[in-house]
């Protein structure tokens, strides 16, 4: 994609908003080197599209966390969190898990209410749903989809992947409200997820694919960057790729960078 090509373009006056996965982080650290103010994943890192509408929908609302968001984690690690939230907010009670985790989302709300752009890495189309929330046998409760399953059982999710068509449902109504007139960028992450094997990381990243061009396409404010079509595409290679053979290495995350800035026309 040239830059002629790519609709969006972002300068030092905009204030941007950063969400979604650990690949999303990598560009926002880049911005903020470059001296761009932006606030980068409030809830920590988000891996999937409910989970990432859901944190749009709660700094637009601005609606505290209470005791009944608490969460023990599992795994006998002795900490508080919430399934909003990443483990890097877990804090050893309730009450302190609360006071950090208000005071980020005060501090997020002010600022994507005058933030004039946003950029959304979608990481992968599965999700876990925490059953005592939703019902497991009709798919209902969509609700009960959790950021993190905080190390707790796996008997108390259900684990599924979302359609192109859930996504989009979920995200339109956003885009026609709290991000009305925000400049938005959609990526797709390219680390792998391989839970399910190639095959199931390559049909999520499809659905991922597909649902970020649809919304590209009925929105003009919209526009969409192929960091993943760079590294999967492009590079081909695992040279490119960290020693885990996942995550993209500096060098790629580097290039992807490099084409990220020349796309919107950055001027740093």
């Amino acid at each position: 994609m040239s830059a002629e090509d790519f609709r969006t373009r972002i300068d030092k006056n905009d204030r941007i908003l950063v969400l979604g996965s650990c690949f999303a982080a990598n560009m926002g650290d880049r911005l903020a080197k470059a001296g761009f103010d932006l606030c980068v994943n409030p809830f920590g890192t988000l891996f999937n599209p409910a989970s990432i509408a859901s944190s749009i929908r709660r700094l637009e609302s601005a609606t505290p966390f209470g005791l009944q968001d608490c969460v023990p984690l599992g795994a006998g690690a002795g900490l508080w969190g919430s399934f909003h939230h990443y483990t890097k907010f877990a804090r050893p009670s309730p009450e302190g898990f609360l006071d950090n985790a208000n005071a980020a989302l005060r501090e997020a709300s002010e600022f994507f209410r005058s933030c004039t752009a946003v950029i959304v890495t979608f990481g992968t189309a599965f999700v876990f749903e925490h059953i005592p929330c939703g019902n497991p046998d009709t798919g209902e409760g969509m609700s009960g989809i959790v950021a993190n399953c905080l190390k707790r059982p796996a008997r108390e999710f259900r684990r599924y992947m979302l359609s192109h068509e859930d996504i989009v449902q979920m995200w339109r109504p956003l885009l026609q409200g709290p991000l009305k007139g925000k400049k938005l960028i959609f990526t797709v992450s390219p680390v792998r997820h391989m839970a399910d094997g190639a095959h199931g990381n390559g049909l999520s990243k499809a659905t991922l694919l597909l649902a970020e061009d649809t919304l590209v396409r009925e929105f003009p404010d919209a526009s969409y960057f192929p960091s993943y079509e760079i590294v999967l595409d492009e590079l081909r290679d695992y040279r490119w790729f960290a020693e885990d053979l996942v995550h993209p290495s500096p060098e790629a995350i580097d290039l992807v960078w490099e084409r990220f800035r020349d796309s919107l026309q950055i001027a740093l």
